[in-house]
This record gives structure tokens, C-alpha cells and sequence, in this order.
């Protein structure tokens, strides 16, 4: 299935739904897909976010391999959805970084990787934008990574059932392609990833695990349209102020 959030245009709710061809469906009846009001797809309590999880992303920023998973929070004030405006922080450097998000789909603590891809209902795209100039002294990241709008999500989420990886992730700013990898690069894997962040904390369903991004990583400035498409999944756009 491919989940989707919108805002019902009788009621003015937000409400749950599917995509099924050019129809979004929910459980108060169906409304044309194109021209709907589309909301990031998942309500998360908490966004947790991997770092260097792609060798070629970590030489870009002169960073060491992990041996570990490099872990860090977003809040979930800082998500939007498709087509939802990026408002930019003041700082001098913003950078987009496309990556493939995993939705937790039942509450789980203490996963086994055996046992990981059970807890996860589809994946989504998430664009992890990110305050260079603060992460350069802001130490856990919170202010450098959690700002307002700094977590674009959506459009849909698509389930385990229906599709697998590797996933094909690409970033364009503009038009022009910035960010082109797949995910049978990551340093550590989706199972790997969800038993060692669930060994720390109870994941509850809707919960986000950003899975880390390619190389090519760049700048953002306000007039920009910055693009994370994920072959079937979609493709989340946003604008830049």
C-alpha cells in the first residue's frame, strides 16, 4: 500500500488514507490524488537520524568511518511535508542531505536483527537538512540538526509488502542532480540500525529512522527547489525561503 495523510477538503481534518492509482482513499470516501493537500505521511514521537552511514558522505566531510552507528535526534517540530516550504535559519551554510526513512509500524524495544524488518511498516524519503555552520560547535547536533522545518518528509509511505531494497536516492537542487547512491552502500544495514537504536529506546509506531546520506551534499539558499527522490516511493519536493 502507499499511506498517505491530507487534509479532507469538506472537513478541514487531517486524515489517513491510501493511494490507489489517481485517487486518495480514507475511510470518509475518495478525493482526486492530483491537487490534494498532502501532509508528511507519518506523525512521529521521535526522528532518529544516522550520521556518515555512507563511506563516501563521510570523506566528503573529512569524517572517520563509524564503528559504531553515529546517532542524533530531530524533533518532531522540526517535520514538514511535500511541498511544505523550507524556512532557512540564520547561517551562513544550510545543507540538504536526501535519505531513505524507515517507518516503525508496531511498538518494539530490544529487536533482534533476525527480528528487525517485523517492526517496520514502509519506507518514505526525508530530507535531513542540516546547519553546517552550527554542527561545526553545536556538539549533540540539537541545534545544528533540529530546527524548525529541518525534516521534510513524504509523500507516501510505501509498505514492506510491497516493495524491498537497495533504494536508488538522489537529491536535485533546481533541476540539477546533487546527491545519486543506493543504499547497498550503508556502512550499517536497516536490520543492524533498528536493533541498535531499539536497545536503547522503545520505538513506537510512526517513529522515523533516517537512514544516514550519499555524497554530494550542498548548499541551500532562499528560491530554491530542493527535490529527495527515492525510486518507487516518489519524489518529496519543497521550496526554500
Amino acid at each position: 500500500m502507499r499511506l498517505v495523510r491530507f487534509i479532507d477538503p469538506e472537513s478541514g481534518l487531517a486524515t489517513s488514507g491510501r493511494l490507489e492509482g489517481k485517487v486518495v482513499v480514507s475511510k470518509s470516501g475518495s478525493v482526486p490524488a492530483k491537487g490534494a493537500h498532502l501532509l508528511a505521511p507519518c506523525t512521529p514521537t521521535k526522528i532518529i537520524c544516522v550520521g556518515r552511514n555512507y563511506a563516501a558522505h563521510a570523506a566528503e566531510l573529512g569524517n572517520e568511518i563509524p564503528k559504531r552507528p553515529l546517532l542524533f535526534f530531530k524533533p518532531p517540530s522540526a517535520v514538514i511535508g511535500p511541498n511544505d516550504e523550507i524556512v532557512l535559519p540564520r547561517s551562513t551554510l544550510i545543507h540538504h542531505e536526501a535519505e531513505l526513512a524507515v517507518v516503525i509500524g508496531v511498538r518494539c524495544r530490544n529487536v533482534s536483527t533476525n527480528d528487525a524488518m517485523s517492526v517496520v511498516l514502509g519506507y518514505t524519503c526525508m530530507n535531513d537538512v542540516s546547519d553546517r555552520e552550527a554542527q561545526k560547535w553545536d556538539k549533540n547536533w540539537v541545534r545544528a540538526k533540529g530546527f524548525d522545518t529541518s525534516a521534510p518528509i513524504g509523500p507516501v509511505i510505501v509498505t514492506t509488502d510491497e516493495i524491498e531494497g537497495p533504494f536508488h536516492v538522489i537529491s536535485r537542487v533546481n533541476g540539477e542532480i546533487r546527491q545519486d547512491g543506493w543504499t547497498s552502500d550503508f556502512i550499517f544495514s536497516i536490520p543492524e540500525l533498528i536493533a541498535e537504536i531499539s536497545s536503547y529506546m522503545t520505538l513506537e509506531p510512526g517513529d522515523v529512522i533516517a537512514t544516514g546520506t550519499p555524497a554530494g551534499v550542498g548548499p541551500l539558499v532562499p528560491g530554491d527547489v530542493v527535490e529527495v527522490e527515492i525510486e518507487r516511493i516518489g519524489v518529496l519536493r519543497n521550496s526554500v525561503s
